[in-house]
C-alpha cells in the first residue's frame, strides 16, 4: 500500500482492510476450524498443557499462537500449512518429551532441574543468585503458606516448572522473621530469642555480637532471630 492510499476517514480500510467485506466469513470459517484442530493439539500434547508449564512448553503454547495466526487471518494462506506446523510442533513436544524420560540429562538440559533455595533455614544465596530469586520472593511465598521465619522451614525448592515446593522443619527453631519489619503491630505475633542472632542477610542463626561475620555468608548485619 502506498502511504497516498492511507486516508484517516477511510473507514472502509479501517475496518475491513484491503480484503472485501466477505472476507470476514472466510475469517471466521478459518478460525473456527482452526480453532477445533488447536483444541484437539492441545488435548494431544497433555493436561501439563493447561497447568504450571515448563520452559519446554511455554515454547510451544507461543509457537501455537504464531502458527495459528496468518493461517485464520491472511487471504493468501492456506490452513492447510497451519495444520502441519501445528502437527510439527506435537511431534517436536511429544519427542522431546520422551527423549527426556530416556535421558536424564537431556532432560535436564531441555527442562531445566531444581535449585535449592533454604536448607535447614538458611537462604541459599548462590542459588538465590543463580535463578535470579529475590529474598522478599521467598518471604512473601513463606508468608502465604504461614510460616513466619525461616527456622520453621527444612527444603525449599524452586521447580523446574517454577512452583516452590517448601517443606517443613521437624523439630521448628528460631530463625529469621519472614514479616515485614515495618508492620510493628504483626510483629506481636512473634518472640525474640534472647541468646540467638539471625544473619539478616541469609537467615543463619548463631550466637555472636553484631560486630562479629556470619559463618555462612560473611555478612556483619544481625537481628534478633524470632520464634
Amino acid at each position: 500500500m502506498k502511504k497516498e492510499d492511507i486516508r484517516l476517514y477511510d473507514w472502509a480500510r479501517i475496518l475491513f482492510g484491503e480484503a472485501p467485506p466477505f472476507f470476514l466469513l472466510e475469517v471466521f470459517i478459518r478460525t473456527l476450524i482452526i480453532y477445533i484442530f488447536l483444541l484437539y493439539t492441545l488435548r494431544w500434547l497433555g493436561k501439563r498443557m493447561s497447568g504450571q508449564l515448563t520452559i519446554m512448553e511455554l515454547s510451544v503454547m507461543l509457537t501455537l499462537g504464531a502458527i495459528v495466526s496468518a493461517s485464520m487471518q491472511l487471504p493468501d494462506h492456506g490452513i492447510l500449512a497451519g495444520f502441519l506446523l501445528l502437527l510439527c510442533a506435537l511431534a517436536f513436544q511429544r519427542g522431546i518429551s520422551y527423549i527426556g524420560v530416556l535421558n536424564s540429562h537431556f532432560e535436564e538440559l531441555t527442562q531445566g532441574r531444581p535449585g535449592t533455595l533454604i536448607k535447614d533455614g538458611v537462604l541459599q544465596l548462590d542459588e538465590l543468585k543463580k535463578f535470579r530469586v529475590s529474598r522478599q520472593q521467598i518471604f512473601a511465598q513463606l508468608r502465604n503458606q504461614k510460616i513466619y521465619n525461616l527456622g520453621l522451614v527444612e527444603r525449599m525448592y524452586l521447580e523446574a516448572s517454577g512452583m516452590y515446593s517448601i517443606f517443613s522443619a521437624a523439630e521448628p527453631k528460631p530463625g529469621l522473621s519472614v514479616l515485614p519489619p515495618d508492620d510493628s503491630k504483626i510483629q506481636t505475633m512473634q518472640t525474640e530469642d534472647q541468646d540467638l542472632m539471625a544473619c539478616r542477610s541469609c537467615g543463619m542463626v548463631q550466637q555472636t555480637s553484631e560486630n562479629d561475620s556470619c559463618n555462612d555468608c560473611g555478612c556483619r548485619e544481625w537481628t534478633r532471630a524470632v520464634n
